[in-house]
């Protein structure tokens, strides 16, 4: 017997790792013998980095970078096991957890450190950047990001634009002259569901910037900021970004990448499907373990269990899917197909605190998963 364990992480309490190995200690109290194939699976948000670094056998590297505010932080990113694909999340060079109610600018904060760590990855000799984007601090457009690569974003005067979205209503030329002669052989995949263009009353600015602190009269100048920045980079470069889908996500970010790097738009779940080589170690499966800390009706729209369910019953359609979660939400009926998912199970076992959950996540989810596999034994006795 075959079972595929393929989680993501549960966050704040375990990661996709920890939560693939207490589910698989739980399953082999019934069954030692089975075959275990542990695929430790992300969305393209955070926990994307361990997750293809645990599941290709890579490394984790460390990088002092420029945070959003402009201060100094330590980021991390993979190396994947074919050391020819980087791995990084804009959040740990550049996301909201830098920032605070007191700190929060979105005029100002940055993407500089993530285009630093596009440089340090380059400098390990990779050919191939996967790049998460959710989770930002900044509403720059990937200016910042821009300029760290080599790009100079200049005003009337020819000045250096300083940081920030507050400042692109000045820029007046682009110079690509010093951009990283490697970028133009290095493909960006840019791991995201985000849909949003960039300007607008669905853009970058107006949904997102209020959780960045943007008031009004910020939101307002933001989106004027970057529709301006749309146009000079149409100008100058050619490419129409304003009204593209994804452009807008993390703060701009995504349209940066696309108007300044060889990157393009890819849901998260299915580039970890890919590059964790999910569906070729899913072949011949009996069961298919997944889950994370939280199930609802939106998991059908790019979180991991139902991409997962969709990538393993392409291979072994006849696997069972059981997913696994700490809080089971609202009307999730609707993930219950013949081709997704065939069972959900919540893990807290018993009344507790959210602290207290998050302590006993190993020890329940190990003993949920040993009900299950006992079910499984008693199956063919039925009848």
């Amino acid at each position: 017997m075959k079972f595929v364990i393929a989680p993501d992480s549960f966050k704040g309490s375990m990661t996709a790792k920890e939560v693939a190995d207490s589910i698989a200690s739980g399953i082999k109290k019934v069954f030692p013998s089975a075959e275990y194939e542990l695929v430790p699976m992300a969305d393209g948000g955070e926990g994307t980095v361990q997750s293809l670094v645990d599941a290709t056998d890579g490394k984790l590297l460390k990088k002092e970078v420029i945070g959003p505010l402009g201060n100094k932080v330590i980021a991390t990113y993979g190396l994947l096991g074919n050391k020819k694909t980087a791995v990084l999340e804009m959040a740990q060079a550049s996301g909201i957890g830098y920032i605070d109610s007191k700190t929060q600018n979105p005029l100002k904060a940055t993407t500089y450190g993530t285009g630093e760590l596009i440089i340090d990855a380059l400098d390990h000799g990779v050919s191939k950047i996967i790049l998460g984007i959710g989770g930002s601090a900044t509403n720059d457009g990937g200016a910042g990001m821009a300029q760290a690569i080599g790009i100079k974003l200049l005003d009337i005067n020819g000045h250096q634009l300083s940081f920030g979205g507050g400042e692109l209503d000045k820029l007046y030329h682009i110079d690509l002259r010093q951009l990283d002669k490697r970028l133009a052989d290095t493909e960006i995949l840019i791991a995201s569901d985000v849909v949003n263009p960039l300007i607008g009353p669905n853009g970058a600015s107006v949904v997102f910037g209020p959780q960045k602190g943007a008031t009004p009269e910020m939101v307002k100048k933001l989106d004027l900021n970057l529709q301006h920045y749309a146009i000079v980079i149409k100008k100058e470069l050619g490419k129409d970004l304003a009204e593209f889908p994804g452009a807008g996500a993390a703060g701009g970010l995504g349209a940066g990448l696309l108007a300044f790097t060889n990157a393009k738009m890819s849901r998260g779940i299915d580039i970890v499907v890919e590059y964790s080589r999910l569906r070729e170690k899913s072949q011949n499966a009996d069961f298919v373990f997944t889950g994370e800390g939280g199930i609802d009706f939106q998991t059908k729209f790019g979180k991991t269990p139902y991409g997962v369910a969709l990538a393993t019953k392409k291979v072994s359609p006849n696997a069972p899917v059981i997913v696994l979660a700490g809080n089971v939400g609202k009307d999730i009926d609707t993930l219950y197909q013949k081709e997704a998912i065939d069972a959900i199970f919540a893990t807290v076992t018993g009344a507790k605190s959210l602290k207290q959950a998050f302590a006993d996540g190993s020890k329940d989810v190990a003993q949920t998963s040993e009900n299950i596999a006992r079910l499984i034994a008693a199956m063919p006795k039925i009848n």
